[in-house]
């Protein structure tokens, strides 16, 4: 019986790991020292518990500019007092899971899409001509899932069709966010 609440629980009350509101590094900092409350979620993601605790922070390194200044960026994280699993929450400018961030994958994306050479993409931005290789060959294999999302939630890519014509709308139109609400419906973004 225990076993089945859990499971219900679990499955209508997901925690969302990203936080739309900030769109930059700098006001995440700023959020974190004026209202620190705004990432504290309502329920812990793997038990359903109300309450959770600030439990620290944990430091990425998100600043990917010439300097880095902003490094290393804190994360706050947070315990279940019920469960004692933590979870963490992150801003829409930095990726879970990624090195880089959705900005520069988008930029990279785009050349590709528009015919530029995975070469040519890589020497552009100065990146591994393997990252930009995994990018773009997963960004393939996934696209049917991810433009069945993205279109159930974005009415305008509706009338794109074919490959090309989805995702320069998706460049265009719906930004990095468009990863964020991937990431929050449970796929594994490029």
């Amino acid at each position: 019986m225990s076993t089945k609440r859990r499971t219900n629980i679990k499955n209508k009350l997901a925690m969302h790991r990203i936080i739309f509101a900030f769109l930059t590094l700098e006001q995440h900092l700023h959020a974190l020292v004026t209202t620190p409350r705004s990432y504290r979620p309502d329920r812990c993601p793997h038990c359903g518990f109300g309450c959770l605790w600030g439990y620290g922070f944990y430091d990425r390194k998100a600043d990917r500019g010439a300097d880095g200044d902003l490094n290393p960026v804190a994360v706050p994280r947070f315990q279940c007092p019920s469960c004692r699993r933590t979870c963490s929450r992150l801003p829409l400018c930095i990726c879970p899971r990624r090195w880089y961030g959705w900005a520069l994958q988008q930029q990279v994306l785009q050349r590709l899409i528009a015919g530029a050479s995975l070469r040519r993409a890589a020497a552009i931005f100065a990146l591994g001509y393997h990252t930009v290789q995994r990018w773009w060959r997963w960004l393939q294999a996934a696209h049917e899932n991810f433009s069945f999302h993205l279109r159930s939630r974005f009415a305008l890519l509706g009338r794109s069709v074919g490959f090309t014509a989805i995702w320069l709308a998706v460049c265009s139109k719906c930004r990095y966010a468009a990863m964020a609400w991937l990431d929050r419906d449970g796929l594994a973004v490029p």
